[in-house]
């Protein structure tokens, strides 16, 4: 399935239709952790989880081949911890939305409610394969941020912002997969597996993703609008200030770690290059997306599009 091509369409059927065929997508992707995924097997750590153009390992410029493999290792679990978070808040908003469709559109209350079990089920998986990661790399790796605490906070703001950052999360993840993950031929098997099974069932909320947006933003006043744009420039502050927390982390794990000595200079260098990595990861492969843009377009005023590219740039 196509989803970029599916979201291309859109103006050639009507939106019950487009949460009609995301329930059909569902029903033919749908998938089992166990059966369908880990099928008991394990991580090797002697293969890469992260592909180079996501863990951007060239900027790691003072490590030797095996010590960006560790690295790419350290940020893919972190990558599986970051959508484990971000699933959370998102679960959280779908079934918020639902109550908008309870006495409306049935078929739409089902795509959003497929979305929430689907959902549900990432949740599940992260955490698994966290745990199981924790069983082959060394002791000491941190993931301290609260899934909850997240979640509350993402939630006070603007269901406007929330949307937005949603779709730009379910896009990336896409982009992800397609052009970095699958093609990698080096990586973990079992860990491609992982992302291409999320990515199967990440497909059509991205769809259901850009129609509630839509649909939301269609009620919504000048100035609540304005006050959503400005909602999301801080919800995407807030995602850089646990990113900069989750790469002190990693950066301190990855010196504890990889059976050698790395002086403090060595450790700003590494330290920098986790934070470019994340960033590109979280930020701004979301932020360049092609169709993320289109309809973010639609939706802004010039000015209001100025204002996010502005804070966009202090993150580079």
């Amino acid at each position: 399935m196509d989803t970029f091509s599916q979201i291309s369409d859109s103006g050639q059927i009507s939106d019950s239709r487009r949460y009609a065929r995301c329930i059909q997508t569902s029903k033919r992707v749908r998938w089992d952790l166990d059966e369908d995924v880990i099928r008991r097997r394990h991580f090797d750590t002697a293969q890469k989880f992260l592909p180079d153009g996501l863990s951007l390992a060239d900027a790691f410029t003072t490590l030797s081949a095996d010590e960006k493999r560790f690295v790419s290792q350290i940020q893919g679990r972190t990558y599986a911890n970051v959508f484990g978070l971000v699933e959370r808040f998102i679960t959280a908003k779908i079934l918020e939305l639902t109550r908008d469709h309870c006495f409306g559109d049935q078929v739409a209350l089902e795509a959003l409610v497929r979305f929430s079990d689907e959902e549900l089920k990432h949740q599940a998986l992260f955490r698994r394969i966290d745990t199981m990661l924790g069983e082959v790399l060394p002791a000491g790796y941190r993931f301290d941020i609260d899934p909850d605490g997240v979640a509350h906070a993402v939630l006070g703001r603007s269901t406007w912002a929330v949307l937005a950052l949603t779709l730009d999360i379910e896009l990336f993840s896409q982009l992800h997969y397609r052009r970095s993950i699958d093609p990698d031929t080096d990586l973990s098997e079992l860990f491609k597996d992982v992302f291409l099974y999320h990515w199967k069932e990440e497909s059509q909320h991205a769809i259901v993703d850009e129609l509630e947006w839509v649909r939301h933003d269609s009620g919504l006043s000048a100035e609540q609008r304005d006050r959503g744009v400005d909602d999301f420039i801080e919800l995407v502050a807030a995602v850089d200030c646990i990113l900069q927390l989750q790469v002190k982390a990693d950066t301190g794990y990855f010196a504890a770690k990889c059976g050698r000595a790395v002086d403090a200079a060595e450790a700003q260098a590494i330290e920098a290059a986790f934070l470019r990595a994340y960033r590109w990861q979280y930020i701004h492969s979301g932020a360049q997306h092609s169709h993320f843009g289109k309809v973010l377009a639609r939706l802004i005023t010039k000015d209001q599009g100025q204002r996010i590219q502005a804070a966009l740039a202090t993150r580079q």
